[in-house]
């Protein structure tokens, strides 16, 4: 519980929250299994409801998916999710050395895990947007938690990996250099599986 109160620390005093966070030092499983796998929950299982039972417009209609195919989706969804915050943090973790980030192996291993985790908790949590999916909503919303990702990134890593604010600068635009082009290679990953056949399966158009 303790872990999941960093959470909610995050939004509310992030600079006190991080240093919390580096002063924990939990091995990489317990930061990652007690946040990952139960956020990345929230924007599949809200997607999930809002693509089969509210609809969202195409084509100047409502469209909904069946739930086979939107069950499938989610899945996909979800495990790229948890994936991709893992990579992410094992990029940070080999980028700790190049920076000089002092501390044994399994403390930077925790303090790059940590990073990923947190930085994209606004992200995962601003995904119960999904649950009512009009394009303008859902890019508004997830997009200030983007954007609040990026400050927590830029605002965390001189704290959690203790260095220079000029060092964390560079070290932090690296890895958002390589989340964004994550990003594009999931986008790229998903268009190769739907037409492959595994993509969306409409219900019928509503008024």
């Amino acid at each position: 519980m303790k872990l999941l109160s960093h959470t909610i620390g995050i939004f509310t005093n992030p600079d006190k929250e991080w240093q919390s966070i580096r002063a924990d030092k939990h091995s990489f499983l317990q930061v990652f299994l007690s946040h990952v796998p139960i956020l990345a929950l929230i924007p599949c299982i809200a997607g999930y409801i809002g693509v089969t039972q509210v609809g969202f417009e195409l084509g100047g209609h409502v469209s909904k998916l069946t739930p086979a195919s939107a069950g499938s989706l989610a899945v996909v969804t979800y495990l790229a999710l948890l994936i991709g915050i893992y990579l992410v943090g094992e990029f940070i973790n080999w980028m700790a050395k190049a920076y000089g980030v002092e501390g044994d192996e399994p403390t930077r291993h925790y303090e790059g895990t940590a990073l990923a985790v947190f930085v994209t908790t606004p992200v995962l949590l601003s995904g119960i947007v999904m649950i009512y999916p009009h394009l303008w909503l859902v890019v508004s919303v997830m997009g200030l938690a983007a954007i609040y990702s990026v400050y927590l990134l830029y605002e965390g890593i001189p704290i959690l990996m203790n260095m220079s604010k000029e060092r964390a600068f560079l070290y932090a635009s690296a890895v958002l250099t390589i989340g964004l082009v994550g990003m594009v290679t999931i986008m790229i990953c998903s268009v190769i599986i739907w037409t492959m056949g595994v993509g969306p399966v409409y219900q019928h158009h509503y008024q």
